[in-house]
């Protein structure tokens, strides 16, 4: 057995040769003076060598700690050089699949999916947002990592964006652990950390002289004739402002009077059905013959290939007077909401699905579409007669409230 003065006395030759200790234990000695410590051991009769470090960085006593430790691994038959080659491996597969590859991956997912481009954008919005964990590792990332991030979003005042971050960050975590990259989810531990904010109800006219005198703004509204064209339309068809805007002519059905639109294009993922008044289908007739040739019944400025963009019509409303906490794109909703409601002439469950409100129940949903179309029919055509008298300042219609079952 080798000492720590012999392994000091040591000359290096011409060529490297080797100086035992014991049980497999040895020193290769280099050309250059180096010391390596090699281990020695045999598996199912093939000799294998591992290296354990050189000396004096790893002195004796540890070279022999080291190969007792390996030894004791090879009577559990575990081998050694392959475990180290499978951990390398596994440490290089960590250090390559950082939280931006497992992100897009998982926003590839979502696209296959069938997932609006504006979802899509948002998410990959939401990834440079997280740049601060984006190269690292996804299953080395902490909870305190994740919350310095967000922590840094919120302390400029984004609340909401920050629990959309965290959200965010949750579903590529689990996305994550689905794909066994990563076996915790650090972004559930930080629910509640965050803050809240209050909720903001779009803005919106509800009071039926009010909403007459918003009508009239709208009919003289000198702009692009697209933007007039959905600003009259809005009222008429209780369409979120995205539904409305990337409207396509083919999902207009002159014949049925319907306008159909696909599963995609909702917030709640399911197909929607609009029943068309008449004043509607005038409104889609008269803006056919008037705008250019594009998919889109509102078609963008300068391209005919995308639909006006999502501030347009708010912008619009400004233009009319309207600031950002009297009136929005999306108050249009609420306007029809209310007064459909306190006029008491319609079923509340026709009224949520003529605004497109999903339900969780599927059996129940689908009982609601093929229960209140009849109804939402004669609903849509009524509130459109009572937006003209509005519009021509007529007689305002008091809520009768029946009592129902």
């Amino acid at each position: 057995m080798l000492t720590t003065v012999q392994i000091r006395a040591l000359k290096p030759a011409t060529r490297p040769f080797k100086v035992p200790d014991s049980d497999g234990l040895f020193l290769l000695v280099q050309p250059t003076g180096a010391l390596l410590w090699r281990f020695r051991y045999k598996v199912l009769g093939v000799e294998r060598k591992m290296s354990l470090g050189t000396f004096p960085d790893v002195s004796l006593k540890d070279a022999r700690k080291k190969r007792d430790e390996l030894r004791g691994e090879i009577v559990d038959g575990i081998d050694p050089v392959e475990e180290k080659r499978q951990r390398r491996i596994k440490d290089e597969l960590a250090a390559a699949t950082t939280f931006a590859v497992v992100a897009e991956e998982f926003i590839q997912k979502m696209e296959r999916e069938g997932k609006s481009p504006a979802t899509v954008k948002k998410a990959r919005w939401f990834l440079e947002l997280l740049d601060g964990i984006a190269k690292r590792p996804i299953a080395a990332i902490t909870p305190h990592e994740l919350l310095d991030v967000l922590k840094r979003v919120e302390r400029r005042g984004h609340h909401e964006t920050a629990l959309r971050l965290r959200s965010f960050a949750g579903r590529v975590f689990r996305y994550g652990f689905a794909t066994l990259r990563v076996d915790r989810n650090p972004a559930d531990i930080l629910r509640g950390a965050l803050t809240v904010p209050r909720v903001k109800h779009h803005a919106a006219i509800v009071e039926p002289l009010k909403v007459g005198e918003l009508l009239r703004a709208i009919e003289d509204y000198s702009g692009r004739p697209e933007t007039r064209f959905a600003l009259r339309l809005a009222p008429h068809v209780f369409l979120r402002p995205g539904e409305l805007r990337q409207g396509k002519w083919n999902e207009i059905d002159f014949a049925d009077k319907v306008w159909r639109i696909p599963a995609e294009r909702m917030k709640m993922k399911q197909a929607h059905t609009v029943p068309l008044s008449r004043q509607s289908l005038y409104l889609l007739q008269e803006l056919r013959s008037l705008s250019r040739p594009s998919e889109f019944l509102f078609p963008a400025l300068h391209t005919t290939k995308r639909s006006i963009c999502e501030n347009t019509l708010n912008i619009a409303l400004r233009r009319l007077g309207y600031e950002h906490d009297q009136m929005t794109s999306h108050g249009f909703r609420a306007t029809a909401s209310t007064l459909l409601n306190e006029c008491g002439l319609w079923h509340p469950d026709a009224i949520e699905r003529a605004l497109a409100h999903g339900e969780s129940d599927k059996v129940r949903a689908a009982y609601h579409r093929g229960a209140h179309w009849a109804e939402r029919v004669k609903m849509a055509q009524w509130w459109s007669d009572y937006l003209d008298q509005l519009r021509a300042g007529g007689k305002v219609i008091n809520g009768k409230f029946r009592k129902r079952a």
